[in-house]
């Protein structure tokens, strides 16, 4: 094995007399990068494990306590829970002076059950079954997932779309500020792989009388039901159970089609066709609005969209990364104009193109 400088991370004096590129044949690079990756695991599980723990919820905003404080609230070891406390702090989820801890504005908006844009419910069920992960070598080495979530579409799906609700009705309903839904009434919208509705539901809280049809599996769509009867809007809405590459829907019929957050399960192939059938579904000028993660071209700038397209090819059939070129190629080639994409709120995209006159 080469022998290496006993500490790399040190600059030493040198000369351009070495040979070849001085940042490689004279200074290592740190390990600092492969530490972050070991560890990375790790404080996922200290963050499900705090949320599980009802850590966040033991405070109210702008409220401090001792970790024995806490620990007695919630009938925990002290000595264990300090431990997590600090873990919380230097993740910036928690504030500690002189050993009182206090929520950061990250946690009260995020990490709270009651949280404005609460993701405490997204937190456990966002990477997919830790089984996939765990075989992540086996699949590449394959090609196929051994349990895709394909396979428990309500074990896996239902919680998964009762999770990312709050956060993408915040997308959405920033979007049509944008996009001055309010400002237009009676729109036919259809929406492909709701959920449970996040974007039908906040076109319809902006735009009087419009009204939506809402596609997702059987085993999905008596969600999608419950969530449009909390928010009211039962009588303007139509369901459609079923896999949407099977189903066919009306013909230049709708003013929006919504593809929330499903090309990058479907893959190339199966993205573009179901492209293709909601351009078919839109009317001359309708809109096409596609929400994803989407990567960098190069798939090396954008970590998340890259790493979230992993996270697909790990636990999907056919799921992986989208590039923003993939996506507007993808469009374009439907015949949509006027492609362009706004970022409603941070790290969630989204396409919005019009169907030629």
């Amino acid at each position: 094995m080469a022998s290496d400088a006993p500490y790399p991370e040190l600059k030493k004096t040198h000369t351009m007399a070495h040979t070849g590129r001085p940042w490689r044949d004279f200074k290592p690079p740190p390990s600092g990068p492969v530490w972050s990756a070991i560890t990375a695991g790790n404080v996922y599980w200290m963050l499900v494990a705090a949320i599980d723990l009802g850590v966040f919820d033991a405070f109210q905003p702008g409220e401090t306590k001792t970790a024995s404080q806490v620990a007695e609230e919630l009938q925990l070891s002290p000595k264990h829970l300090e431990l997590l406390l600090d873990c919380m702090t230097t993740l910036s989820f928690l504030d500690q002076v002189d050993g009182f801890y206090e929520l950061t504005e990250t946690a009260e908006r995020y990490l709270c059950r009651d949280g404005p844009a609460s993701m405490a419910s997204l937190v456990r069920v966002s990477p997919g079954p830790l089984e996939n992960w765990m075989n992540l070598a086996e699949t590449i080495r394959s090609g196929e997932v051994k349990s895709p979530i394909e396979n428990d579409i309500p074990g896996i799906y239902g919680p998964l779309v009762k999770a990312t609700f709050p956060t993408q009705h915040r997308v959405a309903t920033r979007l049509g500020y944008k996009l001055g839904w309010g400002r237009t009434s009676e729109l036919k919208v259809l929406d492909l792989g709701a959920g449970c509705g996040p974007w039908s539901i906040a076109l319809m809280e902006q735009s009087n009388n419009s009204t939506a049809v809402l596609n997702d599996f059987s085993e999905i769509i008596g969600l999608t039901k419950e969530k449009i009867g909390k928010h009211q809007l039962l009588e303007r809405s139509e369901f459609r159970p079923g896999n949407f590459h099977d189903l066919s829907f009306e013909k230049n019929h709708f003013d929006i089609v919504f593809l929330g957050h499903i090309c990058r399960t479907e893959g190339p192939e199966l993205a573009q066709s179901l492209i293709g059938k909601a351009v078919n579904a839109l009317k001359s000028g309708g809109q096409l609005i596609v929400a994803d993660y989407f990567s960098d071209n190069e798939r090396k700038l954008n970590a998340f969209g890259v790493q979230m397209g992993m996270t697909m090819l790990a636990n999907t059939l056919n799921g992986g990364v989208v590039t923003f070129e993939q996506m507007h190629s993808w469009m374009k080639d439907r015949d949509l104009e006027r492609i362009r994409v706004v970022e409603p709120i941070g790290y969630n995209m989204v396409f919005v193109g019009s169907k030629k006159m």
